[in-house]
Order: C-alpha cells, then structure tokens, then sequence
C-alpha cells in the first residue's frame, strides 16, 4: 500500500515529465526526413531569449495526419527545388504557460527590439499575441517557411518568423511584390493541401481536419 500511494504521489508531482507522446502522434523524421526545421523554441532565439518549457529534444512532432499532408506538400515542392522549414509544431500546453508567465513579467524585455519593437509587453494579452491556449497543442499546427534548396537560403517572406505586428500579417503590403509574391505562393500550396492559414501570421497553418480539436496535449517533446 505505501509503494502504491508513493508512486501515486510521484506521478501527480512529476506528472509532466511522466506523460507519453500519444499514440496518434508520430515524429516527422519518420514520415519525411527531408522536410527541414529549426525548432525555435528550442533554442534562446525566440522572443522570451531561452529554451522554453516542453521542448527537451530537437525534434517535430505531430498528429500523423499533419505529418502525411506535410509530405504530400515537400513532394510538390521538391521539383520547384523548395523544401518546407517547421519553426514549431506540436507544443506541449507547459509550453504556453511558460509564454503567459512570461507575459506577466513587464520588465523581462530581453529580445523586444527584436521581437516586438513596436508593441508594449502590457499589450501582449490584448492584442493576441500571447494567449493561455494554443492551437499548436492539439499537434496539428505548423508555423512553416519555405527553403530554396540549392541556396540553403530561406525564401524572403518580408519579416521574421514570431515577429509582433502587422509586418507579419500575411497580406501585409507594406513589402517588396516579391516578398507578397512568396507568401502567396506558402499559403496557396498550404490551402490547397488541407490546412487552414491564420490571419495574423504568414507562417501559420493548420490541418483543416484536425484529429483533436478539443483536446490540448501535455507531454513533453523528446
């Protein structure tokens, strides 16, 4: 009975870390490898400037249905010698909080000239851009950018991924045509594959079906 009510109260305390990926959630390594990514969060290049909550490995997860339709896309893409770039994907809600705790702090302004040069961090809330849910957490949301692959280079979009403001905003006409021109061409392939774009974000997309619509996962990403 002790060891019982032990490993109950190690479970509750530690309860993060103890989750499992599910089991409709699958690496995106193994659907396609060549699909490229740099997981920002996983890194201090991001606008809170440190590894955030969740992210304990470098690597993309998704719901299987995200993963497929992702393939179906970089096999398109390919023979334009373009490759998808995943910034973030499935994200772990311990993830979301660390971004809402963060929001709090007023006077932890590390990467505002570089993230949010133009927005108050009292107005993060407000306007949108720091939310207590997100739909990155029910693992069928990718924030994507395109590659030209003989170049490395990413494509120019006109501003930088998890940029605060209207510069991000996929129809922003404040860029150069080509610049519109390439984020045109992301969300056409995107929508015409099953995802969804979102208004605020160029580089955000999510599976039209998504599999869990309701349901905000938890479990750490390694």
């Amino acid at each position: 009975m002790k060891k019982i009510i032990l490993s109950l109260f190690i479970g509750c305390y530690f309860g993060i870390s103890a989750q499992k990926m599910h089991k409709d959630f699958v690496y995106l390594k193994d659907i396609d490898a060549s699909i490229q990514s740099e997981l920002r969060y996983f890194s201090d290049q991001n606008f809170i400037g440190k590894t955030i909550d969740g992210y304990q490995k470098d690597c993309v997860i998704l719901t299987k249905q995200t993963a497929e339709a992702l393939q179906k896309i970089q096999a398109i893409l390919k023979k334009e010698n373009l490759s998808l770039k995943i910034f973030d994907a499935y994200r772990p809600q311990q993830a979301v909080n660390h971004f809402v705790r963060w929001a709090k702090i007023l006077n932890d302004t590390l990467m505002k000239n570089e993230y949010y040069p133009k927005v108050p961090k009292s107005q993060l809330f407000q306007l949108g851009f720091i939310a207590s849910k997100s739909g990155h957490t029910r693992g069928s949301t990718v924030d994507i950018t395109l590659v030209n692959i003989k170049s490395g280079k990413e494509v120019d979009m006109g501003s930088t991924y998890d940029f605060f403001g209207q510069e991000s905003h996929p129809l922003y006409k404040k860029i150069t045509k080509k610049q519109q021109e390439n984020r045109l061409f992301l969300r056409k392939i995107m929508i015409e594959n099953g995802f969804s774009p979102y208004d605020n974000e160029w580089w955000h997309f999510t599976l039209k079906n998504e599999p869990f619509p309701d349901t905000y996962f938890n479990f750490p990403i390694k």
